[in-house]
């Protein structure tokens, strides 16, 4: 039998070089060589930078003065499939539910989802081509209708949202409606 190679037992720690920029005190001497970055009038790294988004004008504290009658509803694949489960009128329980007139909106992230699960959607693909309901392209790449629907309730602000799986995260905003009623 051959005698085994040895390993190093321990790991080799690595260290920064002597020259690298990142250090403290050759920091200076890449600013004197690059003048142009040292002129840039960014934030120093003393300085935090907040950025805080921009409220939309309609919105006074908690309450949203955009979000009227009539109501436009953002629908979601789950939710189609629920109303059909229940065997709920789509339209006069979102109705009674809200005390106002509705537009149901399905964006083509949620038809392409629908037409991806099959069969077992049939139903809810069917409620969803009604000429009834108002359609809305998407204009972001995949067919992911979760991810649509949040960002685009949070553009807009005028939508009401019918996410199922995300209402706690839609309640996290003040200013976000997130139907619940019968369903």
């Amino acid at each position: 039998m051959g005698v085994a190679k040895k390993t190093r037992k321990f790991a080799v720690k690595r260290i920064i070089g002597q020259r690298d920029a990142r250090l403290k005190k050759n920091a200076g001497k890449a600013d004197a060589q690059n003048p142009q970055k040292a002129k840039t009038g960014g934030p120093s790294n003393d300085q935090v930078v907040r950025e805080i988004p921009q409220m939309p004008s309609g919105l006074f504290f908690q309450h949203n003065q955009a979000l009227k009658p009539p109501y436009s509803v953002l629908l979601d694949t789950n939710f189609l499939s629920h109303t059909i489960q229940r065997k709920l009128p789509l339209l006069e329980s979102m109705m009674d539910c809200l005390y106002a007139k509705c537009i149901p909106i399905i964006t083509s992230c949620v038809m392409a989802e629908l037409e991806k699960l099959g069969p077992k959607y049939r139903m809810a693909l069917r409620i969803a081509r009604d000429e009834r309901w108002e359609r809305i392209t998407c204009d972001h790449k995949g067919t992911y209708a979760d991810d649509c629907i949040v960002d685009r309730v949070m553009q807009h602000r005028v939508y009401i949202g019918l996410h199922l799986e995300s209402l706690t995260y839609f309640q996290t905003f003040p200013t976000v409606f997130a139907l619940e009623g019968p369903y």
